[in-house]
């Protein structure tokens, strides 16, 4: 004889404890309806509620106006930072080869004999906090690169220093 698997229940009906748990549901106000009407077939609710509609869309309209007024703005600041930082490299110079213990002070007064000097930047390593053995000098002019480019070679701190036209900034774009 076969014998028929047992009949399968429900699965609604065999959660009875869960059909007794409240449920949290938030529905539109449609008070303006009676008993008997259907919700399309009641034009002054569906008015209002287009009105409510077409005010959040030129609320939201309003809104990414705005959005776009604010992106433009940074495009712009971006940009002329961007230019910024072109100028920026116009009037720096490249120093590698520097010495681990050399002081920004120390690099300073090597390259003072050049001309009026703004920063002196030694990059560190981002780990471990020790110099990386390069530096970058930003001079106040861009005349005053060629000055500098003359050390090129030139011993500081028993090292002979390279000396380049910086072009930090144009790398770090990307």
């Amino acid at each position: 004889m076969s014998t028929s698997p047992p009949p399968r229940e429900d699965s609604r009906a065999s959660h009875d404890d869960d059909a007794n748990d409240e449920v949290s549901v938030t529905y539109k106000d449609i008070s303006c309806l009676s008993s008997h009407e259907t919700y399309p077939s009641n034009t002054k609710c569906a008015k209002e509620e287009i009105t409510a509609m077409k005010k959040r869309v030129q609320e939201m309209e309003a809104e990414a106006a705005k959005l776009r007024e604010m992106q433009a703005n940074l495009d712009q600041q971006s940009s002329e930072l961007r230019e910024n930082k072109e100028d920026i490299d116009a009037r720096s110079i490249f120093v590698g080869n520097v010495d681990y213990g050399a002081s920004p002070e120390e690099i300073q007064t090597h390259f003072q004999s050049c001309g009026s000097i703004n920063r002196v930047t030694i990059l560190l390593d981002k780990f471990t906090g020790h110099p990386k053995g390069y530096a970058y000098v930003e001079f106040t002019e861009p005349n005053l690169v060629g000055n500098a480019l003359v050390l090129n070679e030139s011993v500081f701190r028993g090292r002979n220093l390279k000396v380049l036209p910086a072009t930090y900034h144009l790398y770090s774009l990307y």
